[in-house]
Parts: C-alpha cells; structure tokens; sequence
C-alpha cells in the first residue's frame, strides 16, 4: 500500500513537470531594461526680432500748415463769452468752434431762430449719440443740435449746414465737464438789418427842408427809352434840381447822369442818392440818365419843355 501512494506522488511530479514551460536561455540570462533618466526642461531662448526699429516719420509741410491753420481758426469757450450756463460765441466764416462734452451728458447746439436745418455729418457716428430737434414757432422756430459721448477721451467734429450758413464743430468729451449749451452771435446779419433800417429813415426823410411850393419849377420833360428806372418827374427849387425815380430803383443798378451841352457833348455830373431822389447842385437844361453797355437805355430830361426831337421815343 505504502508502495502505491509513493508511486502516485512520483507521477504527479513528472505530470507536472511536463506543463512548466522551459525558459530559453537568453532569454533567462537577459538583465533587466534600464530605466531612462528624466528629461529636464530647458528654458527657450527668447525670440529676437532682427528688423530695424520703427523711425519716427516727421510731419509733412502740408499737414504743418494744416495744424496751425487750424488751430488759428478755433474759438475757445470764453468767459466772457457765457450768457447763464449758455457759450455764445461770434460766428465766423470759416472758424471752427470748440465744444467741450461729457459721458451722460446733452450738449445743446442752437441754431439761429428761423434757421433752417439741411444736415449734420460727423466724423465719428459709432461713439456718439447726435439728434435734432425744434422749439417755438412761427418766426422764433429754432433748430437744436444735442451731442452725447458714450465715453471720456473721445474727439471728433461735425459740420452743420443750414439755409444761411454752414457750422464748423471740434467735439472732444471730458470725465464730468460738459457744456450745456452754445449758440451765437451774427454781426454780419445784424450790420445788415442795421443799415436796411437807415435806409428806411433815410427814405422817410424829406427829399429838403425849407421847401415852398411857389419856388418849385415843375417844367421839366422826360423823353426816350422806358426802362423800368425811368424818372417819374423832374423840378428845381431855383438852385438845385431833383429828379424822382420809382420805388424799384434801389432793387436794380442804378443809372448815371450826364450833363448835355448844346453840341450834343455828354459829361458826368456830381449828384448824391437821397432815397428815390437825385439831388444835383445845380440847374441844368439838358440831362441823359444811361445805363448798359452793347445797348444802352438813354432817358433825357429836359428844362423848359422843350423836347429833344433826336431821342428815340418819348
């Protein structure tokens, strides 16, 4: 029996010593792989750039004179120049005006009553809110031209035109400071309207004082062309001869007057305008009024009643 389990064991030894696979021997000589060194980070060399520095390029002569004639044609806000919280500045053919804005902040423009918009172009349209808009009515309607940044350290301009005139704007917007308003001023309009009132007074005025009816001579008469400046009538008080024109002469040019001799020798004669009236320091017997060049009108005046038969009409 004891025989029997030896010789069990035995071949359960050989079984399994017939499935162990047999290691090669290179294989079972072979060292382990060697483990590699870490790889330390080298710093990359900064890149360096070979081309030549940017040289600074010097305005031109045009773009100088450019500058200085712009900064000599902008008006600055004065304080002088304020009317309230309003800057009123004198326009100027040609001046540009300063307006000073701010972020959150409408900056009105007003136009002169009565003006009529045409349009408002500005330079820059995409940071900047710019409207219209009208107050009154009638003849006191007046345009209004609000200017908001959306924020500080923006400039740019606009240019207004109108019926009258065109407005040269310099925008620039602050932090906080922002001008209400601006508007201004027009000498020229008003030396206009100035001497349009004298001229009413002056035509109001007596053509002469100290006048009498009695010493008028009235026999004076007009022949020739009928232009639409054709005198009314003539008449001297004995030493001065005045010579009446319609109302439309001051609407047209005005005619010169010759004095005629009794050789048909025309001369010009010294005279001043007094409203519809020439008045000439003197008497006279035969006078022409001409005015034109290739074809002239010709009216003549003549004392006492006789008529030049060589004028071409009467």
């Amino acid at each position: 029996m004891k025989s029997l389990v030896i010789t069990g064991l035995l071949a359960s030894a050989s079984i399994a010593a017939a499935q162990t696979p047999t290691v090669p021997p290179s294989l079972a000589a072979a060292p382990p792989p060697a483990v590699a060194a870490p790889v330390v980070a080298q710093p990359i060399p900064p890149v360096t750039s070979h081309t030549m520095p940017r040289r600074h390029v010097l305005p031109s002569p045009a773009e100088l004179r450019v500058r200085a004639a712009n900064r000599v044609a902008t008006l600055e806000p004065a304080a002088a120049g304020y009317l309230g919280a309003v800057q009123v500045y004198p326009f100027s053919e040609g001046a540009i005006y300063r307006v000073l804005t701010a972020p959150g902040q409408v900056t009105d423009i007003a136009l002169q009553p009565g003006e009529v918009l045409g349009a408002v172009a500005a330079g820059d349209t995409v940071r900047w809110v710019i409207g219209d808009t009208t107050s009154g009515s009638g003849e006191g309607k007046r345009t209004h031209v609000l200017v908001k940044p959306f924020s500080a350290g923006l400039v740019t301009n606009i240019i207004i035109t109108t019926d009258k005139r065109t407005y040269h704007l310099a925008l620039s917007s602050a932090g906080r400071s922002a001008m209400v308003a601006l508007s201004w001023t027009y000498p020229q309009d008003q030396l206009i309207a100035l001497k349009a009132a004298e001229d009413r007074a002056r035509a109001t005025q007596p053509v002469a004082t100290g006048l009498s009816v009695d010493q008028l001579h009235f026999d004076y008469v007009i022949s020739g062309d009928r232009p639409a400046w054709r005198p009314l009538r003539a008449f001297d008080d004995g030493r001065q001869t005045f010579i009446e024109f319609p109302p439309s002469l001051g609407t047209g040019e005005a005619p010169p007057l010759f004095l005629v001799d009794a050789k048909g020798t025309a001369q010009l004669v010294n005279y001043r305008v007094q409203g519809r009236y020439y008045v000439v320091d003197r008497l006279f017997e035969t006078a022409e009024l001409r005015l034109g060049l290739k074809r002239q009108d010709i009216v003549r005046i003549t004392r006492g009643g006789q008529v030049d038969r060589r004028g071409r009409g009467s």
